[in-house]
């Protein structure tokens, strides 16, 4: 029955143009992840979508060399994408959560957009994790598991976590951080000092 109903799609699809069929692949990849048991992973469920609708976000502190940049570019048109885009949903587009520069080559990179047809591949962030709070250290997450991260920005980081109400023993759990890090980083904004005897009062709202 199952396998009946695969060759009848795959045939389907098959007497279809190739962007067609990439909108129409995307669709049933969609409907496979709604009844997926495994629909709590993001890489479930990787879409291909137009280069133009995704952009960056800005509070990444992770910056590539150019000769890492120039091995990424390699490594795609060599390798093809081996990860997903990490984004998040907005209205008319998706902004990066992770793989930002992967999204550069797709974009830049003549020889890699030409072999995706101008399309990158995409995964959705967790619902749960999709306020800019969640997302600002779901991508720190991503740099320092990587090793890469700016300490300056860090710093601006931090400072922006803090006015979304974040505690040190949050950010210290989310962006896998010991309490020395998280203080020469308040003292770095001058939050040390600053809130050192009184609350902290949410004066900024994540999005």
């Amino acid at each position: 029955m199952i396998e009946d109903l695969t060759e009848k799609l795959c045939s389907s699809l098959a007497a279809l143009g190739e962007d067609e069929r990439i909108d129409a692949l995307n669709r049933v990849r969609s409907a496979l992840h709604s009844v997926s048991t495994l629909r709590h992973h993001p890489v479930d469920c990787v879409l291909w979508v137009p280069c133009e609708e995704v952009s960056g976000n800005d509070y990444n502190p992770n910056q590539v060399a150019p000769p890492e940049m120039r091995l990424l570019e390699h490594s795609v048109r060599k390798n093809g994408y081996t990860m997903p885009v990490v984004t998040h949903e907005l209205p008319g587009g998706r902004e990066v959560v992770d793989g930002f520069h992967r999204k550069r080559v797709g974009a830049e990179v003549p020889e890699v957009r030409d072999s995706t047809r101008g399309r990158l591949p995409v995964t959705k962030i967790r619902a749960e994790r999709a306020d800019k709070s969640a997302r600002i250290a779901a991508t720190i997450e991503h740099n320092r598991a990587r090793g890469q991260h700016r300490i300056g920005d860090m710093s601006e980081i931090v400072r922006m976590l803090y006015a979304a109400g974040w505690r040190d023993e949050k950010i210290r759990e989310e962006l896998g951080m010991d309490e020395d890090e998280v203080r020469r980083l308040k003292q770095m904004t001058g939050l040390a000092s600053l809130f050192a005897e009184r609350e902290f009062s949410k004066a900024w709202e994540p999005t």
